[in-house]
């Protein structure tokens, strides 16, 4: 009896159907600190010494749940598909590429790849970056350096950022960093213009493994009371607006408006309350008083003048002291009084 290699192939679909329940679970990058690794992106460009896992649907013993690795060279040998030149492809690239090479032998094969070990120091950037996903550590692997990598922040991104560490990769070298025993990190906020601005900045940290680095979506300020359009204001890129400047984009005062105590609600770091502080626009408006700058998340209220509460009021007594006489009458006819 003559083995065609189709025949060999079929066997191997059957072993893999056969023994589908059995297949070992895929097995986490030992390296990671438990519940701290983002999901890839399938832009990650691999190179020699990463390591993954194939799932191929429908499944074949040959390949899933197996680990492979890519070699020195670049290259990585896959069961019936022999041997691939990976290195300087992406995860959706080798896919993608896997995908053709089983073609020739499984009907319409779905492939997806899972990271199980990196060739280097994985970080991680998460949220408002242009290219959010893990990197390996390049070059020096400063912050500067891999922030460049990571195609720089969001027109919309706040203009802080925090780094977040592991104990076990020891802890940030800045006298701002926060250590969190319970939660077993170290934190540090940084400003991006004390980065970018400053020659040689002690901000621009070297990142060690699994550093998480994450940028939110910058807050606005928020205006509200006697104004014309009340609401958020947004910042853009800048870390702050004057309050002239955010109640020009209100709309400015209306008429009932009282200038003259304005205040600003800031809230109070780590507790869900807010600081007051009271201000006079019209020493501002005079230039007798510098402008005052609005940070994210501030709400700028402005009140209604005494005046205008009395001016509502008079109608509502006069409406009192006309009607009243009529209502007495009508509860003396009615036997209420």
């Amino acid at each position: 009896m003559i083995c065609t290699r189709k025949a060999v192939l079929l066997g191997c679909l059957f072993v893999g159907w056969a023994s589908a329940q059995v297949q070992p679970p895929a097995v986490p990058n030992p390296q990671a600190p438990a519940g701290q690794q983002p999901a890839l992106r399938p832009d990650y460009q691999l190179g020699p010494n990463d390591q993954f896992l194939i799932n191929v649907v429908p499944e074949t013993a040959e390949i899933n749940g197996r680990p492979f690795r890519i070699d020195s060279d670049g290259n990585v040998d896959l069961p019936l598909i022999d041997q691939l030149h990976a290195a300087g492809l992406t995860v959706r690239g080798l896919e993608t590429l896997i995908t053709s090479k089983l073609s020739d032998f499984i009907r319409e094969p779905r492939v997806s790849i899972t990271m199980t070990a990196f060739r280097s120091e994985p970080v991680f950037f998460l949220g408002a970056f242009k290219a959010p996903g893990v990197y390996a550590l390049q070059g020096g692997g400063t912050l500067v350096e891999m922030l460049a990598v990571a195609g720089g922040l969001e027109p919309t991104a706040g203009r802080r950022i925090r780094v977040t560490r592991q104990a076990e990769y020891g802890t940030i070298d800045l006298p701002s960093a926060v250590r969190d025993p319970q939660k077993g990190v170290s934190f540090v906020d940084i400003s991006l213009d004390s980065l970018t601005q400053n020659i040689n900045p002690v901000e621009n940290i070297v990142l060690k493994a699994y550093d998480r680095v994450t940028a939110e979506t910058a807050q606005p300020v928020f205006v509200s009371g006697e104004v014309t359009k009340p609401g958020p204001v947004p910042l853009g890129e800048q870390t702050s607006i004057s309050v002239t400047q955010a109640l020009a984009q209100a709309g400015g005062f209306t008429a009932t408006a009282s200038r003259g105590k304005v205040r600003v609600l800031r809230p109070i770091l780590g507790t869900t309350r807010r600081a007051e502080i009271e201000l006079n626009l019209n020493r501002i408006y005079e230039g007798k008083d510098n402008d005052f700058p609005l940070l994210p998340n501030d709400e700028l209220y402005v009140p209604r003048t005494s005046s205008a509460k009395a001016v509502l009021a008079g109608p509502v007594g006069t409406a009192m002291l006309t009607t009243l006489p009529a209502l007495m009458v009508a509860l003396l006819a009615a036997g209420a009084l």
